[in-house]
């Protein structure tokens, strides 16, 4: 795909993306418990994740005829294809249901495996995190770098807590145990999409967690790179959006962090 047209594709799908922002803000608050649904374990959905999803895949759909998808709510088939929607139309369900404010739109397209495109829109700030193949990252309009952090002591590092996969659940606390003494603090937003664009933007210096699945990371992850940082798995592989498990993180603190999480891990 061209540069310009790629460019115009990013544009066009943010003002949809904006647009399905604007449902789920109107909806805070108004899903009740009767309307809330158990996916999985700690995995909750309503009826806001699933109209939402409808409307990105109706619409970025008629943006890019004959593109696929990949979704969370499976609102439509799983079908790979060459140009691949992957969209998580809700990450931070559980804090959109409990009115806490940190939840986020992810829309990344790959062209065969290879994201091109990549948007977060954090809903309650109205803040639009975009970037395409080559661009550099935006934020609402504006150029956006990862932190210039140096030093381990200096940096603010996010993760986010097991939740359903606990059989690494010791190797994770070792790894917690030695940021707590190591960093300046560790926050957990409950919103990988959100978490990843942060590190885009330079707010944490390093983001890093498992049992993640493509529709959490595949967007922000893309984010990072062209905001210049680097992203990879818990051993320094490229196994990130697919492998369950991913370390974002500025230049200046990566190879320390990767050091620790891959002894702990």
């Amino acid at each position: 795909m061209q540069k310009e047209a790629l460019e115009q594709l990013t544009h066009q799908a943010c003002r949809v993306i904006e647009s399905v922002g604007d449902f789920i803000r109107g909806e805070i608050g108004r899903v009740g418990v009767e309307k809330i649904e158990e996916k999985a374990l700690h995995s909750l959905v309503s009826y806001v994740d699933r109209t939402a999803e409808e409307r990105l895949v109706q619409e970025l759909g008629s943006l890019l005829p004959g593109s696929t998808f990949l979704t969370e709510e499976e609102t439509v088939e799983s079908v790979q294809g060459a140009l691949q929607w992957i969209i998580d139309p809700l990450d931070g369900t559980t804090n959109f249901l409990h009115q806490l404010p940190v939840f986020a739109i992810s829309v990344a397209l790959q062209d065969h495996g290879q994201t091109i495109i990549g948007i977060v829109l954090e809903i309650n700030r109205a803040e639009l995190f975009y970037a395409w193949q080559g661009s550099g990252a935006f934020l609402n309009g504006k150029p956006i770098r990862v932190s210039p952090t140096a030093s381990l002591q200096d940096a603010l590092l996010a993760t986010g807590f097991p939740y359903y996969d606990y059989d690494r659940m010791d190797h994770y606390l070792e790894t917690l145990s030695i940021f707590m003494q190591e960093t300046r603090g560790i926050r957990r937003l409950g919103s990988a999409a959100v978490d990843l664009a942060y590190v885009a933007c330079g707010r944490f210096d390093a983001f890093f967690e498992y049992s993640l699945h493509a529709w959490d990371v595949a967007a922000g992850a893309f984010l990072v790179q062209e905001a210049g940082g680097h992203v990879s798995d818990f051993i320094g592989g490229e196994d990130y959006i697919y492998g369950g498990e991913i370390l974002a993180s500025n230049l200046g603190i990566y190879n320390d962090v990767l050091a620790i999480i891959s002894e702990s891990f």
